[in-house]
């Protein structure tokens, strides 16, 4: 007998056991720029995004083929495209009035590798 029940999403406790630890205490100054791609990734429609453009054709995508998939407005996938762009997770390429973005292809895994192998301090 198959399970009809509809699949859930993980809990976020669930997914806690993934989650990258931090390996030693971070500066002021490395705190910053991680909390930016923090902040960047932590809206549902930006990670959307970065899963959108990854799997278009070629890898990369113009604000008018996102639109239609995400039903937001232009100005609003635009806005959140500048964030992504600027927290390092995507690149902007304009074309004549058109304007296509790419996945930073090691960004978001080193976005990973920052919390996992900064190194220790000794106590």
């Amino acid at each position: 007998m198959t399970d009809s029940s509809p699949a859930r999403s993980p809990a976020p406790a669930d997914l806690a056991c993934c989650l990258p630890t931090f390996r030693g205490p971070l500066s002021a100054e490395e705190a910053e720029p991680l909390a930016a791609v923090f902040k960047a990734v932590a809206d549902p429609v930006r990670l959307r995004l970065l899963s959108l453009i990854e799997h278009h054709d070629d890898a990369e995508a113009c604000v008018c083929d996102l639109t239609e998939p995400l039903g937001l407005s232009q100005p609003t996938v635009s806005h959140h495209l500048k964030i992504l762009v600027e927290a390092g997770l995507l690149t902007r390429a304009r074309r004549g009035r058109w304007s296509y973005y790419a996945v930073v292809g090691p960004a978001l895994e080193e976005f990973g590798t920052l919390l996992r192998d900064h190194p220790r301090t000794e106590d």
